[in-house]
């Protein structure tokens, strides 16, 4: 029997490109290992369709011990967290123990344009930055693949709400383009790299989707997919944070949504890549396209049916 494949973060929530990476792999006849925190619908819902499910907790090094063991490839994913550093150096630790041959990092576009010198108000772009740097330096065979901004992330997650009340999109972008790319493009990606990893080593992906627009061309888009006309509405960066305070997000998460916003109005989001269509042979979801599979959440009557 082959070895497993790893994929942490398999249980992940709509949008999460552990449990896509794991539906991928499986279809394509492998054998994947999938990480869970714990037991629940979505870990015995892995079981049905096939995956071998090990509990596990990326900062406890016992537990990692029996989730890498046997594995000679992997997938390491996190979500927005301010243990994150501490997690990928217990996992890298473990894996290098381990001796596995290929360890694929979800990382995030943004570090392109860090360095030792060169940084961000985000502390989770420090700790993704400094996760790279401890992953390089541990000598394991990585593959980092940096996506920019998730539809999942702010446009499925942020703008339904206003879009189904008022049809409007309110996000503190400003003028500024972005390329958002799908979770599935990603977990696609990911997909191809576990499945033949070694030309990939040592490699750095970037995914994007397959336009940079500002947010009036994506309410046009919007606009196409839901049959009805949705304009963007601008707003200052600091009460959008405070909502998004309001509702209970943790802090850690909130000073990175806001980092991000001011990195939109600025322009660091205007970034094109082709990795996506060399990586998979198919050209990534548009934001139309993706509107239009989930029109049901930016729909007034859908939502209260």
């Amino acid at each position: 029997m082959a070895n497993p494949i790893l994929v942490t973060g398999a249980a992940g929530r709509v949008g999460a490109v552990g449990r896509m990476v794991t539906e991928l792999l499986l279809k394509q006849g492998k054998t994947v290992r999938a990480m869970v925190r714990h037991e629940d619908e979505r870990s015995q819902a892995l079981r049905d369709v096939g995956a071998e499910v090990v509990v596990g907790d990326l900062l406890d090094l016992d537990s990692m011990h029996r989730v890498i063991a046997g594995c000679e490839t992997m997938y390491f994913g996190m979500s927005i967290s301010d243990a994150y550093l501490a997690a990928t150096v217990n996992t890298a630790a473990v894996a290098k123990h381990h001796g596995v041959k290929a360890f694929i990092n979800m990382s995030q576009m943004t570090l392109s344009q860090m360095s030792i010198t060169e940084t961000t108000p985000s502390p989770q772009h420090k700790l993704q930055w400094l996760s790279e740097q401890v992953l390089n330096w541990s000598g394991l065979p990585v593959v980092h693949v940096r996506p920019t901004v998730f539809l999942e992330g702010f446009f499925l997650t942020l703008t339904p709400d206003s879009v189904r009340q008022s049809n409007q999109i309110r996000l503190p972008f400003g003028e500024g383009k972005t390329s958002p790319v799908a979770a599935e493009d990603a977990a696609r990606v990911v997909a191809a790299l576990l499945e033949n990893p070694q030309p990939h080593i040592g490699k750095i992906y970037h995914l994007t989707g397959p336009q940079s627009e500002n947010m009036h061309f994506y309410a046009q888009e919007y606009s196409k997919a839901l049959g009805r006309t949705i304009t963007y509405q601008d707003m200052p960066v600091e009460p959008w944070r405070d909502v998004l305070l309001t509702r209970g997000l943790p802090v850690h998460l909130v000073n990175h949504l806001a980092t991000m916003a001011d990195l939109h109005r600025a322009g660091g989001f205007d970034r094109m890549s082709d990795d996506v269509l060399t990586l998979t042979g198919q050209v990534p979801l548009s934001v139309q396209e993706f509107v239009r599979k989930n029109v049901a959440a930016f729909t007034a009557s859908a939502r209260a049916a």
